[in-house]
């Protein structure tokens, strides 16, 4: 009777969360300034590109570095999907599109869907070569995949336009995409954490000699987290195409994979909670504190432009929260963790 009270405590204390987010959703999109809701769109994307890398990383183990590879996937298949044939014709330069590329039109809901089954296949049969090594090999190639398709995106005009990229995407982005997705993301991902399946990834993480031992079939749990994870990323990066309204390769770099990675260990590694304080840490406060590039008078004391000090200041509190909080800011916790602990000290 006792667990059956704290579940439905629970299931209400997520409920009043999910209402709250989509409450905040709605709020945002109508009553804030442009420049704010740009800033909470891109909030919204990479929460989604961060709790789903959190669920190959840090809730399975898994040192992978291929987030830039699907999310660039997604992109380029979201874009090629949403730009009309006139419009491929015009922007094409290097090479004449393909007539498939040309032939392929979709709405926004089945081009993110197509973007997100399509990396969530690519990553399905890369598993089996992928997962025959562990660790800092792992880690390797991996990256040596999101390298691979940035250099086949430059090398393919007829598809991807080569170094140009894609422009005049239309702008499908708003609030109630990025934010319903993020709300849907987090839900799917926690459900997994909390099923049986999630147990067998934190069981893996943790060791995966016993895990095997213990009956696990560690291959397959490793496949779902990786497929699930890059099934999110696919359409995170979907929603990134149509939210810049132009892609190039230049977008997808090692340097989103580092800025993914420095998210999910900064909020910390097996948190989803992390992931979204981490997300909201590094992209709102980056924006937040634009203003340290500029000139500033503090206490009668002018001082000129400097370009880049933002980054020097984010690099310092980066280096004090990671010096005092080792686990991150979450650890391994989740948010109904703290309202146990708090309940247990009264």
């Amino acid at each position: 009777m006792v667990q059956d009270t704290i579940f439905t405590k629970q299931r209400m204390i997520n409920l009043a969360i999910i209402i709250t987010a989509i409450w905040f959703t709605w709020f945002a999109q109508n009553f804030f300034d442009e420049y704010t809701v740009r800033i909470i769109n891109n909030v919204a994307i990479f929460i989604i590109l961060a709790v789903s890398y959190n669920l190959i990383n840090g809730i399975t183990g898994q040192f992978s570095l291929e987030p830039n590879g699907f999310v660039a996937i997604g992109a380029y298949v979201t874009a090629i999907l949403l730009v009309d044939a006139e419009g491929m014709q015009y922007q094409y330069y290097i090479a004449d599109p393909s007539p498939w590329v040309l032939a392929l039109q979709s709405n926004f809901f089945w081009a993110l869907l197509f973007s997100g089954i399509i990396s969530a296949l690519l990553a399905l049969s890369l598993s089996f070569p992928v997962f025959r090594v562990r660790g800092d090999y792992l880690a390797i190639v991996t990256l040596g995949f999101g390298f691979i398709i940035r250099v086949l995106a430059i090398n393919s005009p007829e598809i991807t336009n080569g170094s140009l990229g894609i422009n005049d995407i239309p702008e499908y982005s708003n609030l109630y995409w990025t934010g319903g997705i993020a709300i849907f993301a987090v839900v799917v991902i926690l459900n997994i954490i909390y099923s049986k399946f999630g147990r067998a990834m934190k069981a893996v993480r943790d060791d995966e000699d016993a895990a095997t031992a213990m009956g696990i079939n560690t291959f397959k749990t490793k496949t779902l987290a990786f497929t699930t994870s890059a099934f999110f990323e696919g359409v995170g990066g979907g929603l990134l195409a149509a939210l810049l309204t132009s892609i190039s390769p230049d977008l997808f770099t090692f340097f989103l994979t580092f800025q993914l990675l420095i998210i999910i260990v900064l909020g910390g590694l097996g948190s989803t909670t992390g992931a979204i304080l981490g997300t909201v840490f590094v992209m709102a406060g980056l924006e937040w504190m634009r203003f340290l590039d500029e000139p500033m008078n503090f206490m009668g004391i002018h001082t000129e432009a400097m370009p880049g000090m933002r980054m020097v200041v984010f690099s310092l509190i980066l280096i004090i929260v990671m010096l005092f909080a080792r686990e991150g800011l979450m650890g391994k916790k989740e948010l109904k963790d703290l309202f146990k602990k708090k309940k247990a000290n009264k």
